[in-house]
């Protein structure tokens, strides 16, 4: 029911990578000493060939990255969209700097017609007048989003 487009920081993979297996972060616990931005503690590993392992996350630049699971994400998205009428984006606090979220919000309100309500308190311009600019923060976004269904 998500799409992590650039990754998740709760999934590892191998820094090389030796293979394109993910698994939990749940069981490494950083301990850090914030003031020399030092790591105390090991750092985890690939269990396949023991290589430091990173985050599966998109980093810029990165040939790395396992997308195996972004892609199997987007693709359960992409059967959903088919597969629904009238679907409404809410988008959540997508800037214009990194702006592949936005760019996917305007692709599917594009191509199936789909509302967009944008909540951001600085970047929330929409592309057409159908579409909707709350210019708050995601808390108070949705919480008026919420009061407002409950008032109807």
């Amino acid at each position: 029911r998500i799409h992590e487009c650039h990754g998740s920081i709760h999934q590892l993979q191998c820094s090389r990578p030796c293979s394109d297996d993910l698994w939990d972060a749940a069981g490494f616990e950083p301990r850090v000493d914030e003031s020399r931005c030092l790591l105390l503690n090991a750092a985890p590993t690939c269990p396949r060939c023991g290589a430091l392992a990173r985050p599966n996350v998109l980093m810029f630049g990165d040939g790395a990255w396992v997308e195996r699971r972004a892609s199997e994400q987007a693709a359960r998205l992409e059967a959903w969209l088919d597969s629904v009428q009238h679907p409404v984006v809410i988008e959540i606090g997508a800037g214009t700097a990194i702006p592949s979220v936005r760019y996917f919000s305007e692709q599917v309100a594009r191509r199936y017609g789909a509302g967009l309500v944008r909540i951001n308190p600085r970047d929330g311009e929409v592309p057409g007048p159908q579409h909707v600019s709350l210019p708050f923060g995601a808390l108070a976004g949705l919480g008026g989003i919420r009061d407002e269904k409950a008032e109807a």
